[in-house]
């Protein structure tokens, strides 16, 4: 044995397969945009097909690359130009081919291949700590911090105490390294797990398996334990779908006697070059030593990509892609670093900000007259006005994400929530669109079968009793002869010429066609000894045996068998050729599989010809969508009705249908198919056309109805989420009937909608008539499939992502995980606004780390989306508590938070600069060492804080008034308007503060000092107390803990005070005046707006 991450030069032939997960990167090239006008008529797109080629492209959002342009950012755009030229120079992708692969002889292999590991990791130990600080202070905030603290070094710059600029900066730095130094051993000790794995691998010798492992690399399956030469795979982790895919093995190695034959024929396979469809596959196998040399087309049925597991049996496959190659790791992508948008905003007021300070120095420096050394003094300047800037923004605004997360893991309404990434909890309150995997997030995927309609009688879960007992009747009859299966019917028949059947009889047949027409295979999981199938009395055995699994790969067909089985008619043994039926008095009814035609997304229906053998009577039965089947079986007056009926009802239809063949009908239609099936061109229209000509006045038997069990409460959940403005988008692997279905049955598309289903196009001009005839409807949900979808955003990528955004809702069906990621980075382009992913398996890996803001939901598909994920939860349902209450309390608070603790800086900065014009445009600070640290820290700290505990409206009204949300996504907490607001009030208090202090001391500086920091820590006090909106008992004790604090170290601040001035009466009355003229007109502000212009959602509390 050997580890997995060992193979990778050369292909050696790998038995047998195990866990494994991955996320890798594909770097999808962009494309290019055509300039055209969508709605020409038809006519005119006829008439101008030559245009296209001439047509200019398009030049998106490309700007004036001016002077103003390089400043305003440009240089930031060409200095990341720069260093992602440099990293693909060094990381220079090897070109994809296509290969030859030798049976057993790697010698042959003249390429070398990449190595078979996984790696997620985003930093090795050289690049940590280069990375973790680049990513740190690519900030606007954190790189001015660095410079103003650095400047400090030098003498004629230093202003205060070293410790008062660089503790605050070490502590950001050091809580940053701490947390990436923690993900990072984490990922590490993932991928080295995943890495040291085991794989068999076949040598001369002889081999060694496990059963029920991951398969290791991408491969072509040679050969299998399974006397059918078939097997079961699982491919949750690659597609999101939990039923099993059958996998045939190359016929030619299959037949081989032994195993160790492999090695002693020359084959080799040809495999095309490695890509990204996961649907789609051609090679060839070709044996040389044989006379005439063996070929055989490959195809993806032949095919085990790396990451599913093998779920039957044993197999032995050659591997063809390894590493960075396979389907699964070129469909997945780097997680990248998000960054919220809140810390963007803050960001920009920053830059802001920071204009503002050079401003006012250089004012300063124009009003003492450029004099002396004017450069030194405009510098100290800015450090002097550094505060502007408040270090303590990072920090708090840190800590408080740090605290909703805690809150969001605490809350007992959503238990099992985890918050994985800290840093972005505000994203929850302003999502405009949700992206949603269908299977296993908004459904269980468990399928039950609910209806049986045979056009005069229904059948519901409640009378299926009935249906039974007609069985139990209908197979009791005497088995004198063998042919007691057809017995009744027969019956039935000769009574009279052409008389109505009995519904017993009907029920019969309706359930015989259920039970026989389907591509289930049952699966026994404790007799797994080969030798037991050639003995019949030990098959018997076997087949009643309880541990009886069945495996198809639709879980609808396993709901019909499973009902079948339940009402008494059960399918015991299938293998490629024949199955077997067990009526309810235990006798066995053999039936051979003559033909299968298997179900496309093209013919949306199914079909089997059997022959029982016992009355060597021939069948074709066929099920299928009705939209397929009403032209197929004979006239009937209920059909259509009656689908839309239960379509209504969400449940999933089938129609099945039989007729009954001559020997001679048979013969003659082999003979046509085979014919058919041999030809070159056109294979496939030949093919269909034949199987068509007996697709004809079928024998309507009955309507199924089944349904996909949607998860707890996912339709006041997705009526909650539309009713807070936000978008919802499915995409998901599965076909388009069953997302149709879900999207109606979980009112993700609300009953009086029209549903546009865009119809299969492949080449410009069919996109172009397609989108066209969508353009004309309104308000009509669009339903569209991947590989359309792909052709759209090929030529019209602007107008289709603009057309599908005006849509209620969108469904997106046999989706690539890539295709999923590929959906949610158009919309952040084309609309800018905030999108959320949402899903629970492998497959939305992709989707969950391109998203502003990804949820996992911990699922049966496995824990691969809730790690990747930034919120992992248990269930949908808990999505809308997340994003109405704590996505709202998150990005409120922090928008208060981050506003306040700016006042904070711009209040102190406003007096200082009162202070230095008063005293001559001096660059000497108004308050020293200790007085800043306690201000920034201690004085004021508790209860600017303690806004994180603040909440404006209550979770109840939140989840009762979903209509709250649309608010929060416009951005108006946090914007240049309230922005500029706060800059009024601190410039307004700053001065009241400063002048009044200068009005009213007498004789000392000192005194000035004493009395203007007093009525500033008073002032921020009952600012804070001004900004709550909700109290919490938390935030009275700050409060008064920050008082005690300041009049405590009163005694201790004898350097800056005067302790025989402040026991005074008059300066008692001084403190208590400017902060009664400071606080008061605000508060009187507030009392008249929330009289005349209360928000809405004071409304509603009131």
């Amino acid at each position: 044995s050997s580890n997995f991450a060992s193979f990778s030069n050369s292909f050696p032939c790998v038995v047998t397969l195990f866990p494994c997960s991955s996320r890798y990167s594909s770097e999808d090239e962009p494309s290019n945009l055509d300039e055209m006008p969508l709605m020409m008529s038809e006519e005119a797109f006829e008439n101008d097909e030559s245009d296209y080629q001439t047509l200019p492209r398009a030049r998106v959002n490309q700007r004036q690359r001016g002077l103003g342009w390089f400043l305003l950012g440009g240089w930031k755009v060409l200095c990341g130009s720069c260093c992602d030229c440099l990293a693909h120079i060094c990381r220079r992708k090897k070109e994809l081919k296509a290969r030859t692969v030798w049976l057993g002889c790697p010698e042959k292999c003249e390429e070398k291949y990449p190595k078979n590991s996984i790696k997620n990791q985003k930093y090795n130990i050289f690049t940590f700590v280069p990375g973790v600080l680049y990513q740190q202070f690519k900030f606007f905030l954190n790189l001015y911090f660095l410079v103003v603290a650095c400047s400090q070094f030098v003498p004629s710059l230093k202003i205060g105490y070293l410790y008062t600029y660089w503790a605050p900066l070490g502590f950001v730095l050091a809580v940053t390294m701490v947390r990436e130094a923690v993900d990072e051993v984490r990922r590490c000790q993932r991928d080295k797990e995943m890495n040291s794995q085991l794989y068999s691998k076949l040598t001369v010798r002889g081999e060694w398996r496990e059963p029920n492992q991951r398969i290791p690399a991408d491969m072509i399956f040679l050969r299998t334990s399974e006397k059918t030469g078939s097997c079961f795979i699982r491919t949750d982790q690659l597609d999101g779908e939990t039923d099993w895919k059958l996998k045939v093995a190359v016929g030619c190695t299959q037949r081989l006697p032994a195993v160790g034959d492999l090695f002693s024929i020359s084959a080799y396979v040809y495999a095309q070059k490695p890509q990204l469809d996961i649907h789609s596959f051609e090679g060839n196998f070709t044996r040389e030593d044989a006379d005439p040399q063996i070929h055989e087309s490959l195809s993806i049925e032949n095919t085990l990509w790396a990451s599913t597991v093998v779920a039957s049996g044993t197999v032995i496959g050659v591997v063809i892609y390894t590493g960075k190659e396979t389907r699964s790791v070129l469909n997945t992508s780097y997680a990248k670093n998000k960054v919220g948008l809140l810390d963007l905003e803050l960001n920009r007021l920053t830059k802001a900000l920071f204009l503002a300070q050079v401003v006012l120095s250089v004012v300063m420096v124009a009003l003492q007259g450029f004099v002396g050394p004017w450069f030194r003094n405009l510098f100290r300047f800015v450090v002097l006005f550094s505060y502007i800037i408040p270090i303590s923004l990072r920090v708090n605004l840190d800590m408080g994400k740090s605290a909703y997360g805690w809150m969001i893991m605490k809350d007992e309404n959503i238990p099992g929530t985890v918050v994985r990434t800290s840093t972005i909890p505000e994203e929850l309150g302003r999502l405009v669109y949700l992206l949603t995997d269908k299977t296993g997030t908004l459904t269980q995927n468990e399928m039950v079968f609910k209806r049986l309609h045979l056009g005069t009688v229904s059948y519901g879960m409640d009378t299926m009793d009935e249906i039974q007992s007609h069985i139990i009747q209908s197979y009791s009859q005497p088995a004198g002869g063998s042919a007691s299966s057809t017995t009744p019917s027969r019956k039935t028949q000769s009574a009279g010429p052409k008389v109505r059947k009995s519904v017993s009889s009907r029920i019969h047949e309706a359930v015989k066609a259920i039970a026989l027409c389907h591509n289930v295979t049952p699966v026994y999981e404790s007799h797994a000894s080969v030798n037991g199938e050639t003995e019949s009395a030990e098959a018997d055995q076997d087949f009643s045996d309880d541990n009886r699994t069945y495996q198809a790969s639709s879980p609808d067909e396993v709901a019909l068998v499973r009902w079948t089985e339940s009402v008494g008619l059960t399918l015991v043994n299938r293998d490629l050729t024949s199955l077997q039926l067990k009526t309810p008095s235990g006798q066995i009814l053999s039936f051979y599989i003559l033909q299968i035609f298997p179900f496309t997304s093209e013919s949306k229906r199914m079909g089997i010809i059997v022959r029982e053998e016992s009355t060597g009577d021939i069948t074709f039965y066929m099920k299928g969508a009705d939209v397929a089947m009403a032209s197929i079986v004979q006239y009937n007056d209920w059909l259509e009705e009656e689908c839309g009926n239960m379509a209504r009802e969400g449940l999933r239809t089938l129609v099945v249908a039989k007729k009954s063949l001559s020997e001679e009908q048979y013969q003659d239609f082999e003979n046509r198919y085979n014919q058919a099936k041999l030809s070159i061109h056109d294979r496939a229209l030949k093919v269909a056309a034949v199987v068509e000509s007996l697709e004809r006045e079928m024998e309507l038997l009955c309507l199924t109805g089944v349904e996909d069990q949607l998860q707890a409460d996912v339709r006041p959940t997705l009526e909650l989420l539309r009713n807070a403005g936000i978008k919802i988008w499915m995409l998901t692997g599965d076909k388009l009937e069953t997302a149709t279905c879900i999207a109606k049955s979980s009112h993700l598309v609300s009953r009086n909608q029209d549903i546009h289903v865009f119809k299969p196009v492949s080449n410009r001009g069919e996109a172009h008539l397609e989108l066209n005839a969508f353009r004309r409807k309104h308000d009509c949900a669009l339903v569209i499939s991947g590989d359309s979808l792909e052709v759209c955003l090929r030529y019209y990528e602007h107008e289709f992502v603009e057309l599908a955004c005006q849509c209620p809702a969108v469904v997106c069906c046999r989706c690539s995980p890539t295709q999923k990621a590929q959906i949610v980075r158009l919309l952040q382009q084309h609309t800018a606004n905030r999108t959320c992913a949402i899903g629970d398996g492998g497959n939305d890996v992709s989707m969950i780390q391109a998203a502003d803001c990804g949820i996992g939901i911990e699922g049966k598909e496995g824990k691969q989306a809730s790690l990747a994920a930034d919120f992992s939860i248990t269930q949908f349902k808990h999505i809308g508590r997340l994003l109405m209450v704590h996505g709202r309390n998150s990005y409120k608070r922090s928008a208060a938070l981050g506003q306040f603790v700016m006042h904070r800086g711009m209040i102190i900065s406003t007096m200082q600069a009162v202070f230095s014009s008063v005293f001559y445009f001096a660059s000497v600070p108004l308050y020293q060492g200790f007085l800043m640290v306690g201000y920034a820290t201690i004085y004021t700290m508790f209860p600017v804080f303690s806004l994180v505990l603040d909440q404006d409206v209550k979770p109840e009204m939140a989840l009762l008034y979903p209509e709250l949300y649309k608010d929060l996504t416009k951005g108006r907490s946090l914007s240049f308007k309230t922005f500029l607001i706060w800059v009024l009030i601190s410039v307004y208090q700053g001065g009241i503060l400063m002048y009044g202090a200068m009005v009213l001391f007498e004789s000392e500086f000192v005194h000035v000092v004493a009395i203007s920091f007093t009525a500033l820590i008073l002032t921020e006090l009952l600012m804070v107390a001004l900004t709550i909106r909700t109290w919490h008992w938390l935030m009275v004790v700050a409060e008064f803990f920050s008082l005690g604090c300041y009049l405590a170290s009163l005694a201790f601040l004898n350097e800056y005070f005067d302790l025989s001035f402040i026991t005074t009466w008059p300066f008692l009355w001084k403190v208590s005046a400017i902060t009664l003229v400071s606080c008061l007109p605000l508060y009187i502000i507030k009392y008249l707006k929330r009289k005349f212009s209360p928000p809405s959602y004071s409304k509603l509390s009131s």
